[in-house]
C-alpha cells in the first residue's frame, strides 16, 4: 500500500505555503533579470576582508578556538548577550542579559514566538501589509489574523483598539522601515500603541530588523525602549525581535529575542527541545565582528543604501504615471508601489520578467486578507544605480501599457 502522506502530515504543517519570496529569488538569480525582488543585503558591502581576519584569528588561537567549536548553552554566549544589552541600552532599552535569547537569525525567534504564544483560532492583529516570513512563522499555528489598516504615521490606533477590546492579546508590528512598505511610526504613534496595549494586558511583538538603517530624520526610540519596566527583568509589554543579518551578514544567522524573563525562560527551553543553541563559532565570531566594525560599517552600508534609495526613488519620480503611487521610506531596503485598480501585479510580474526583464514582489501576498492585488515591493537594496534606473524606467513603460489596454 502506498504511504498516504497528506493523512500522516499533521494539520499544522499542511497549513504552510511556498512562499512567493523564496520562489522568485530563483529567477531573480538569472544575470538579465534587474531584480527588486530580494529583501536581502548587497554582497558587496559584507566586510569579507575583516571576516577573513577573524575567523583567522579565532581558529589559530587554541585556547579560544577550540572553545568556539564546542557546544554552548542554550541562552547563547554571555559575552554576544551582554553586547546586545549594552547596545539595547544605548538607545534607551535598558535590559539584561537574562532577557535575550540568541536564535539563528530572528526568523528562529518568530517561529519559536508562534510556538509558545499561538494556538489554533486565537487572534493575533498584524499590520495590512505585513512581513510575510512572520505570517509564514504563525500560519503554521493556524491563528486567527486581524488586519490593521496603516496611514502615514503607523497603525489606525480606532482599529488596533477595537481588535484588544473584542479580545485579541498580540499584536505583531515593524515601527522602524516596514518589510514591505518601508513606512516607520510616528513618536505620538509609538505611544498610542503601547497606551493601548498596556489597557487591555496586550502583547507586542515588535520586528527591529532594520531599525539601525536609517538613511534620514529623527531616530525614534523603539517600543522597547518606551516600555519602562523600572528594571524588573520580569516586566514589560513588548517582545523585540533583533538581527545581525541586515548590518553584519545573513549568513552567520544571529539573531535574538528581548523579553521578559518568563518568556525567555521557556524559549530556552523550546531551544533545548529543538537545535540546542546558535552555532558557537558564529556567535563569537559576530561578537568579535560587531566589536570591531560599528559603529564606522553601519556608516558605509547606510550611505550606500542611501544612495540606492534615492536613485530609485528619483527613477520613481521621472518615469512612472502619475496613476502610481509610491513610499518614501526615510531607511530600511524597500519601496512600496500602489498600482491602478486594474492591475494585478501578479500578472504584471509574468509580463515583466518576460518583456522588461524586470523583477518584483507582488504585493497580495503581504496581505492576512489576500487584498493588495494592485500593490508591489521593490528591494534597492542589490542593484547598482545604473541598472536601478534602467529597471524602473522599464517597468513604468510597461505599467504605462498595461493600465491603457
Amino acid at each position: 500500500m502506498t504511504v498516504q502522506w497528506n493523512d500522516l502530515i499533521v494539520r499544522d504543517a499542511l497549513a504552510l505555503t511556498a512562499s512567493e519570496i523564496r520562489d522568485l529569488l530563483k529567477v531573480a538569480d538569472r544575470p538579465e533579470i534587474i531584480s527588486f525582488a530580494g529583501g536581502v543585503p548587497d554582497p558587496s558591502l559584507f566586510p569579507l576582508a575583516d571576516f577573513n581576519a577573524i575567523y583567522g584569528d579565532l581558529t589559530t588561537d587554541e585556547v579560544a578556538g577550540r572553545k568556539s567549536l564546542q557546544y554552548s548553552i542554550s541562552e547563547g554566549l554571555p559575552a554576544l548577550r551582554q553586547w546586545i544589552a549594552d547596545d539595547l541600552a544605548a538607545s534607551g532599552a535598558v535590559r539584561g542579559i537574562d532577557n535575550i535569547l540568541i536564535t539563528c537569525g530572528a526568523q528562529q525567534g518568530l517561529d519559536m514566538l508562534a510556538r509558545l504564544l499561538l494556538e489554533p483560532g486565537r487572534e493575533i492583529v498584524v499590520e495590512k501589509p505585513s512581513y510575510l516570513g512572520a505570517m509564514q512563522a504563525f500560519s503554521m499555528r493556524r491563528p486567527t489574523y486581524v488586519g490593521m489598516n496603516m496611514d502615514d504615521d503607523g497603525p489606525v490606533i480606532a482599529e488596533l483598539e477595537a481588535a484588544f477590546e473584542r479580545g485579541a492579546r498580540i499584536a505583531y508590528l515593524a515601527p522602524d522601515f516596514q518589510n514591505p512598505t518601508g513606512r516607520s511610526y510616528s513618536l505620538d504613534r509609538r505611544l498610542a500603541v503601547l497606551e493601548i496595549a498596556r489597557k487591555y494586558g496586550a502583547v507586542i511583538l515588535e520586528d527591529a530588523a532594520y531599525c539601525k538603517l536609517s538613511y534620514e530624520g529623527d531616530v525614534l526610540p523603539s517600543l522597547l525602549a518606551l516600555d519602562e519596566t523600572n528594571g524588573d527583568p520580569e516586566a514589560g509589554t513588548v517582545i523585540q525581535l533583533g538581527t545581525f543579518s541586515k548590518t553584519l551578514v545573513p549568513a552567520l544567522r544571529i539573531g535574538w529575542v528581548c523579553a521578559p524573563r518568563p518568556v525567555i525562560e521557556r524559549l530556552v527551553l523550546m531551544k533545548q527541545a529543538g537545535d540546542l543553541h546558535v552555532s558557537t563559532i558564529n556567535q563569537e565570531v559576530a561578537l568579535r565582528a560587531a566589536g570591531k566594525l560599528f559603529p564606522g560599517h553601519l556608516d558605509t552600508i547606510r550611505d550606500a543604501y542611501r544612495a540606492k534609495r534615492d536613485t530609485m526613488l528619483a527613477a520613481l519620480d521621472e518615469f512612472m504615471p502619475e496613476t502610481v503611487s509610491y513610499t518614501r521610506p526615510e531607511g530600511g531596503m524597500f519601496i512600496w508601489l500602489t498600482l491602478p485598480e486594474n492591475i494585478d501585479s501578479r500578472q504584471l510580474l509574468e509580463q515583466t520578467l518576460h518583456d522588461a526583464k524586470v523583477a518584483f514582489v507582488p504585493g497580495q501576498a503581504f496581505f492576512c486578507d489576500h487584498t493588495g492585488r494592485n500593490t508591489a515591493r521593490l528591494s534597492f537594496a542589490t542593484e547598482k544605480a545604473g541598472r536601478i534606473r534602467d529597471g524602473i524606467e522599464r517597468l513604468a513603460l510597461l505599467i504605462r501599457r498595461v493600465h491603457n489596454q
